[in-house]
């Protein structure tokens, strides 16, 4: 059973609390109405990102939010992780780690040659990374798929 379910439109409702929530705690501020019109941006246009819901897609835990490019010099797709955000209260269980690894899978499976997550070494998260084969590099964690 997977972890994550493919975002859309009627979704928004479920996901604006949670990025709100994570935008507050990374000390931006995002107000809901900011969130809705975004993702109706998202959701509208020919955008090449994608939104994920972690958990039951009716009462998901948190989101995983990623954009995709190209690079020449990696010789193909790539994805930069934008958020990754589980309910405080839901951490510490493993769920970002299963996400993560499912999203890598997916990824890859997709064509894309390599994952950026922009954090730096002391953020709580790059333990994790560090974990799942990402290395880090100017405050860049980086996987091959």
């Amino acid at each position: 059973m997977s972890l994550l379910t493919l975002a859309g439109p009627a979704d928004a409702a479920r996901l604006t609390p949670l990025i709100t929530a994570c935008h507050a705690e990374a000390g931006l501020t995002t107000t809901e109405d900011h969130v809705e019109q975004t993702l109706a941006t998202l959701f509208d246009q020919d955008i090449q990102a994608a939104v994920w819901l972690i958990g039951p897609p009716r009462a998901p835990v948190g989101y995983l939010f990623v954009s995709f490019g190209f690079s020449l010099s990696r010789g193909g797709r790539e994805a930069v992780v934008q958020d990754i955000y589980i309910r405080p209260r839901i951490r510490a269980r493993g769920m970002g780690t299963q996400a993560l690894t499912q999203l890598v899978s997916m990824l890859g499976q997709m064509g894309v040659v390599a994952i950026d997550v922009p954090v730096g070494d002391d953020h709580p998260a790059a333990p994790l990374l560090s974990r799942l084969h990402f290395t880090s590099e100017n405050h860049i964690f980086t996987r091959q798929t």
